[in-house]
């Protein structure tokens, strides 16, 4: 079993990750990207620390599952003697007095199942990154922290006094435990958590009920597409690019990132998945985060990432409170990659925003204000086109003309041609088709190469490089064309290993990469039914299905050799990649009637 086999709870507010023994190993408050409340993940040799477990004495067996279509997980432990356990975990999440409730809340039912099982509740918050949490004299059912960003306060009606203890008891009744912000709870215990079960499995289901899913493939998008709706925080309507900071790309690495931010990159390829599901209320929210940013571009400069709020400040520190997932440190928080030049996240903001201009589905759709505002990150794009960057993989010590980041520059003016085409405002139209045309020029100019009859992932270099691939995604090339087609055989015989693929195969700042990156497989399976290779598509696509966790996701990055998971964990770009290709590759709906 993978170390990263971990399944996610949430309410777009906060989430946590259960481990396959049924503990909390990583939870933050008062949102995803705050202090971790569990951090037993990045703990290394004091994993007990920031956890909180409930063990079953004599543990021979353990089974979990989610509750169809929620974020509800169940975890099953039975002992030697066949007596049982069932704890339920969920975050509360529902709609009630005209808004929705999504505390910063994670709610444990715990019940027998079976004979007389003996139990153990052990609840070791963390508090400073790694820090223990002492708790605080309370009641007879409550026990209370004195957290710094947020004070938190367990109300159970299990016995308190064994919970401090930590000792095994006899389980002879369900009980309860709600672990939220330090407040009384003014209802009955029992009753109002069973509610917001009920209500928190109603809100979700109806909410997959409204999803266009594929007709193959359900589970996997269902699932996939429940933790893209888990990666939002909610009242701002940004997406993270995954739940964890610092799970290293492979062992001993030291590419361990923060990626509880927003990524103005990855949101192209989010509006088109959440587009092609039809989730327009995560949609919706995710096109408001994203107005708000372009409003406030200074002079059109668009940063290759954002925190949850909007902030554009996200430095980098490491936090050594914790050794690191598996020890493998450091551990960081914040991102220094948003003072980096990165030229493809004009096109990237563009393109998502473009869509409201045609989608008439929206509550909102775009105006005339709208597509002057984005006008000034087209004159961004049009102005760096073809100067250096450091890239979409966001390389630290150096720089390069990047043939994707100026393919993103021509994709930014092409769409609002075609945005001014859509509002009528024909000169605009032709002012941005010329500045595309031009740039397109520059990039079949500079890129090609014709000894190899192929594109170069730089202007200046020969490089190879994943993210060409995404040329054709982009409409830069059509399938036959043989730019493409040289492009694409040249990229998989140089990029792939087995059934994944690599970003690149070069030296970077941090040595070899030894782990492919599984968002460039799915852009590869993408490729493939483009260019008739549907056969291959498929196959490969229910490969990347085989590695997910016992959750149905994945993360960032995979050994080739082994298929052991590394990386952030579940990744956004992972998580789009299965419902893109899915929606893709599936069979039509009218094919099974």
């Amino acid at each position: 079993m993978s170390s990263l086999d971990l399944w996610p709870i949430g309410n777009c507010q906060v989430s946590a990750l259960i481990d396959g023994a049924g503990d909390l190993v990583w939870a933050c408050v008062p949102r995803v990207d705050g202090d971790p409340l569990f951090s037993s993940l990045l703990g290394g040799e004091q994993p007990e620390r920031g956890m909180w477990a409930i063990d079953l004495e004599g543990e021979a067996t353990v089974e979990q599952s989610y509750l169809r279509n929620t974020p509800i997980l169940t975890t099953r432990k039975v002992d030697e003697a066949g007596n049982g356990v069932e704890i339920t975990d969920f975050c509360p999440r529902f709609y009630r007095l005209g808004r929705t409730y999504r505390p910063a809340a994670f709610v444990r039912l715990v019940r027998p199942i079976g004979g007389s099982p003996r139990v153990r509740i052990r609840l070791r918050p963390t508090q400073n990154w790694g820090e223990a949490a002492a708790a605080l004299p309370g009641g007879s059912n409550h026990i209370r922290y004195a957290l710094p960003t947020l004070p938190m306060r367990l109300t159970t009606d299990a016995p308190v006094t064994l919970i401090r203890d930590e000792k095994f008891f006899r389980l002879e009744r369900p009980l309860v435990f709600f672990l939220g912000p330090d407040e009384p709870f003014s209802d009955d215990l029992t009753r109002a958590t069973s509610d917001m079960l009920a209500s928190t499995a109603a809100e979700w289901r109806e909410w997959v009920r409204g999803l266009a899913t594929p007709v193959e493939w359900q589970e996997a998008v269902i699932r996939a597409a429940i933790a893209l709706k888990l990666c939002q925080h909610e009242e701002t309507g940004a997406i993270v690019a995954a739940m964890t900071t610092s799970i290293p790309e492979h062992a001993g690495s030291e590419r361990n990132w923060d990626y509880r931010h927003c990524w103005i990159r990855d949101a192209y390829y989010t509006v088109q998945a959440l587009n092609r599901l039809g989730a327009l209320d995560v949609l919706e929210g995710y096109l408001g985060y994203l107005r708000n940013i372009v409003d406030d571009a200074r002079g059109g400069h668009i940063q290759p990432l954002y925190g949850l709020g909007g902030e554009t400040r996200l430095e980098e520190r490491i936090e050594h409170g914790l050794a690191g997932y598996r020890g493998m440190g450091p551990v960081r928080a914040g991102n220094q990659a948003y003072e980096q030049v990165q030229h493809d996240a004009y096109g990237q903001i563009i393109l998502s925003n473009v869509q409201a201009f045609f989608d008439h589905r929206l509550f909102r759709m775009a105006t005339v204000e709208d597509f002057t505002a984005l006008e000034r990150i087209g004159d961004r794009a049009w102005q760096f086109h073809d100067q250096p960057d450091a890239g979409l993989w966001e390389l630290r010590t150096r720089q390069h003309v990047h043939t994707y980041s100026a393919a993103m520059c021509w994709a930014a003016c092409d769409r609002l041609a075609h945005a001014a085409v859509a509002l009528g405002l024909n000169d605009r139209a032709g002012h941005w088709a010329e500045r595309a045309a031009a740039i397109r020029s520059r990039i079949e100019d500079a890129a090609w190469r014709e000894d190899s009859k192929r594109i170069s992932a730089t202007f200046e270099g020969d490089d190879l490089d994943a993210s060409l691939i995404q040329l054709l995604d982009l409409r830069f090339f059509k399938p036959d064309d043989p730019r493409f087609t040289g492009t694409l055989q040249a990229v998989e015989q140089g990029l792939r290993r087995g059934s994944h693929m690599l970003r690149y195969a070069t030296e970077d700042d941090f040595g070899l990469p030894e782990t492919a990156f599984n968002v460039c497989t799915f852009w590869l399976i993408e490729a493939l039914q483009a260019t008739g290779r549907e056969a291959d598509a498929r196959e490969l696509f229910e490969e990347m299905l085989s590695r997910r966790t016992g959750a149905g996701l994945l993360s960032e990055d995979i050994d080739p050799q082994t298929g052991e998971l590394w990386g952030n964990y579940p990744q956004t770009y992972s998580l789009v990649g299965t419902i893109n290709c899915a929606v893709l590759l599936s069979k039509p709906w009218n094919s099974i009637r």
